[in-house]
């Protein structure tokens, strides 16, 4: 219901605050004025086209049209009083007002219909976000997660960055990635990974298993024949992990993803595999014995955090990357919402308000 009434406040005489629309009438009036206090010395009339170029900053092509024809009005009036409408220099005057007139409604009409098509884009982007990036349970089993996801594009809802989570019928599995590459591409391996991580883990395979179909998934996919001139191989870096409801541990596999943070008493520690798998779907085929679980402690209290490099990567305009690490210690926060709502806003601030790449971040406590 809010996008439909936004649209039809778009489809209004004018957008933001009516009283807006004092400001063009009263520079048509005080024009008018002004240029018969002057009289025929000194022509003022030439600046009423001020008044429709204002109104274009704000108004629909209805109303600019209609102050358009107020201001073509009062040149009229303007060059009956001055010496007639018939002289050639008000006709010229005239003229260029309802020429000028004309190209300015012509281009804000052009600026909202790129505007409606816009809006249009966005609704289906937050659509397939909503489909793709399903809102993360803030409880499951014995966790307490969140997440938070920021696009590097202004008009992009999601890009090559991934998460979800699963329930098993002893644990929570979970998954989050990296996709080479960005727009429609990046949005297509994203589905297609994330539609098997919900098919296959729901299935309870081993933890080797399950990574070892998500990477043929995403091999197959990429090594199929393509008549697009622009595909290429393609790869996610990832990191997936068990998390059982009794055993206080956690399980992982990470293909080549950056290594989760483990705050536990305060202290942060990464969880760095011995051995880390390649991205999915870079090699070849593989099988469940081509990868190795790794086990970390994972005690009541303790919170991990996952996040892609477009976290740790970010720098500030001194070229200096963000202290991820460095700041999850020095704030000690326990709540996951907090945690990456505060994480979420420092980033930005720290990168200067725009990211130059996507960034996901994962929050999970276990409360017991």
């Amino acid at each position: 219901m809010h996008l439909r009434s936004r649209s039809r406040r778009a489809e209004g005489p004018w957008h933001g605050n009516p009283a807006l629309i004092a400001a063009p009438l009263a520079l048509i009036a005080l024009i008018v004025v002004l240029d018969l206090w002057t009289g025929k010395s000194i022509q003022l009339g030439p600046l009423l086209v001020v008044a429709p170029a204002i109104t274009a900053t704000f108004g629909s092509p209805r109303l600019v049209a209609l102050v358009a024809a107020l201001a073509v009005g009062a040149q009229l009036v303007l060059s009956a009083v001055l010496g007639g409408v018939t002289t050639a220099n008000h006709e010229a005057q005239i003229g260029a007002l309802l020429t000028i007139s004309l190209f300015v409604v012509g281009f804000r009409y052009a600026h909202e219909r790129h505007e409606r098509q816009l809006g249009r884009a966005r609704l289906v982007a937050d659509v397939i976000q909503r489909y793709l990036l399903r809102p993360l349970p803030q409880r499951v089993g014995p966790l307490r997660v969140a997440a938070v996801y920021v696009a590097a594009e202004a008009e992009a809802r999601m890009g090559g960055d991934l998460y979800a989570t699963a329930r098993t019928p002893d644990g929570n599995r979970f998954l989050i990635g990296d996709v080479r590459g960005k727009g429609l591409p990046a949005i297509g391996s994203t589905t297609l990974l994330l539609g098997a991580f919900h098919a296959a883990a729901h299935r309870n395979p081993p933890l080797a298993r399950l990574v070892a179909h998500l990477h043929n998934t995403v091999y197959w996919d990429t090594v199929a024949p393509s008549d697009e001139p622009d595909n290429e191989e393609g790869f996610v870096t990832a990191a997936v992990l068990d998390v059982p409801d009794e055993e206080p541990v956690i399980r992982l596999i990470s293909c080549g993803h950056p290594p989760p943070l483990l705050v536990h008493r305060g202290r942060v520690t990464p969880l760095t595999v011995r051995d880390p798998a390649l991205p999915l779907g870079v090699g070849s085929d593989m099988e469940a014995d081509d990868y190795e679980v790794e086990t970390f402690p994972f005690e009541a209290g303790d919170l991990l955090l996952l996040y892609t490099d477009g976290v740790t990567e970010s720098r500030d305009a001194r070229g200096v990357f963000y202290p991820l690490a460095e700041r999850v210690t020095a704030w000690r926060e326990r709540d996951p919402q907090r945690l990456v709502q505060r994480l979420h806003d420092d980033l930005l601030h720290h990168a200067g308000g725009t990211l130059t790449d996507d960034a996901a971040l994962v929050a999970v406590l276990r409360c017991r």
